[in-house]
């Protein structure tokens, strides 16, 4: 049953107005008016997933990727997302190392990773091969 059926996370946020704002204008995800609340907005993404934010009164702890969009390629994504005010984290650990950009081989992807307002990791990937 749910191998068929789309999946939408959800992410804490203490401001749902600032989350809202980074969403809809520096990553330019349209508002799904119907299916928000007062308490959760709901962003829809490609094919046709969406992705949620619910206010919380505590702010996240999570030292995790908690989404990552899926792109056919990460030096654009990367390239228009600076533009819009992104910034991009950097590691330079054992097995994780990012270039100039921000970006990662790993095994079989090329991946990207920032945060939210909020302090939500959030990721771009690119797969290869």
């Amino acid at each position: 049953m749910l191998a068929n059926s789309p999946i939408a996370p959800m992410l804490p946020v203490v401001n749902l107005e600032r989350a809202r704002s980074f969403y809809e204008n520096k990553l330019g995800l349209p508002l799904n008016e119907a299916i928000s609340s007062e308490e959760a907005l709901m962003f829809d993404c490609g094919g046709g997933t969406q992705l949620g934010v619910y206010r919380r009164a505590t702010p996240t702890q999570a030292d995790h990727t908690a989404a990552i969009w899926i792109v056919d390629d990460i030096e654009d994504a990367v390239r228009e997302l600076k533009t819009r005010g992104i910034e991009f984290e950097h590691y330079d650990l054992p097995g994780l190392t990012t270039n100039q950009q921000g970006i990662a081989d790993v095994a079989n992807e090329r991946a990207a990773w920032f945060k939210d307002p909020e302090g939500n990791f959030l990721g771009i990937v690119q797969f290869i091969g």
